[in-house]
């Protein structure tokens, strides 16, 4: 396989910028009480994010279409089952994933 060095330089220089961001915050608070922000943020942030991407994913349902987003309240509820039963975020999203693939490929079809 012929890999050509722009290739290799650019893949290099993402990695590396993306090692350099992940570490900076561990680098720069070393020894140092985390500041109140940070912790709020790591407090509140996740839910917010997991917010955003309900809204995101749900924007386009059309309610008044032919299934009146059946598939999509059904995957919601398998999404939050799974979660309350097992609390296991990657668990829950996976599954509520395939829940909603197998119902609008095969079952929901239109």
């Amino acid at each position: 396989m012929n890999i050509d060095f722009y290739s290799l330089a650019l893949v290099s220089v993402m990695a590396l910028s993306l090692l350099f961001l992940r570490a900076f915050p561990f680098l720069a608070l070393r020894g140092k009480e985390t500041p109140v922000l940070i912790e709020y943020l790591g407090k509140y942030l996740p839910y917010a994010i997991m917010g955003m991407m309900v809204v995101y994913c749900l924007k386009e349902t059309k309610i008044m279409g032919p299934f009146h987003g059946i598939p999509e309240l059904i995957a919601i509820l398998v999404t939050v089952a799974v979660q309350l039963w097992k609390k296991n975020s990657l668990m829950a999203i996976v599954l509520g994933t395939a829940t909603y693939v197998i119902l609008v490929n095969y079952i929901f079809i239109g």
